[in-house]
């Protein structure tokens, strides 16, 4: 018997879509406008969590040794530094890395190589490179390279220097950048899902509006709640499943043309995330069009069932 009423109602869901004929289409449109709003959403958190990323991976701690360290005190501290729940990874220079890669950077500076080929030993230390999981916890790092925990190992002996307050205006700067973006997205996000949820709620309501002498006749001769709202909320089942199709189908040129053209500015390639989490979007994409719809119709019907 339910199964009989539930196909009824999905029946009727679909009568109730063809017969509103460009109504339906409308609010198809609206709905599609909010899901599209909402696929952006997602593409430009993606494209601001790669940037912000991108700057993570070049900030980091760097602690420089006395050229006469011993190498196995400073395997002692990496393993230390290793341990900690903050440190993501610790990289080792010894010192003739560290002598290395300095007459790369400095290969075109012939002044300061000619300098350098005149010393007969080298005058670079080794030197240990700090990421943190987070940007906030290079502090809690710095902390503990300052504290009695280093000292056991005597370490500060061989330590030259810690660059971290060197690099604490940038790293606090990133901080806060990552945090307001963070609150900034979820604030923008919210303010635009409620101004689509307005906007499908009164094209749906209207869609409503032409069945109301039909929904007052089912009212007088003893239908359910359920039996009327049912099929109004098909509907905007309906219109988020058409939605979500259209919304999915014009995304796919956009980020063909940012992938082809946006790349170098965005840095990523819009397309090939797209792609890549195509699924995921399609299901972020979908329910949220089917909540859009059911939720409206839900709303939308109640003045005609509480008359």
């Amino acid at each position: 018997m339910v199964m009989i009423e539930l196909k009824r109602i999905i029946k009727a869901g679909f009568i109730n879509f063809a017969r509103s004929g460009v109504i339906s289409w409308a609010a198809v449109l609206v709905v599609t406008i909010t899901l599209s709003v909402i696929t952006a959403i997602i593409l430009l958190q993606a494209v601001l969590h790669f940037s912000l990323d991108q700057i993570k991976d070049k900030v980091d701690v760097t602690i420089y040794f006395n050229v006469n360290a011993e190498e196995s005190k400073i395997i002692s501290l990496k393993e230390s530094l290793e341990k900690l729940p903050e440190v993501e990874k610790v990289s080792y220079f010894s010192a003739n890395e560290s002598l290395k890669l300095f007459r790369e950077r400095h290969q075109n500076d012939y002044s300061t190589i000619a300098a350098l080929d005149e010393i007969s030993s080298n005058p670079l230390g080794g030197y240990l490179n700090v990421k943190a999981r987070e940007v906030s916890q290079y502090e809690s790092i710095a902390n503990f390279l300052n504290g009695d925990n280093t000292l056991v190992l005597g370490s500060t002996s061989i330590v030259d220097k810690i660059n971290y307050h060197q690099n604490k205006i940038v790293i606090d700067r990133l901080n806060n950048i990552i945090s307001g973006a963070q609150k900034l997205g979820f604030l923008v996000t919210l303010i635009l899902i409620i101004i689509s949820i307005i906007i499908t709620f009164n094209t749906i309501r209207l869609a409503i509006f032409i069945s109301k002498e039909e929904i007052g006749v089912m009212r007088l001769v003893g239908a359910s709640k359920m039996r009327v709202r049912g099929p109004f909320m098909v509907e905007g089942a309906i219109y988020g499943i058409i939605a979500t199709i259209f919304t999915l189908i014009i995304f796919l040129p956009v980020t063909i043309y940012l992938g082809n053209n946006m790349t170098n500015f965005l840095g990523i390639n819009v397309y090939d995330y797209y792609i890549s989490n195509l699924f995921q979007i399609s299901v972020i994409v979908l329910l949220s069009g089917i909540f859009l719809g059911i939720i409206s119709s839900f709303i939308a019907i109640r003045k005609y069932l509480n008359k």
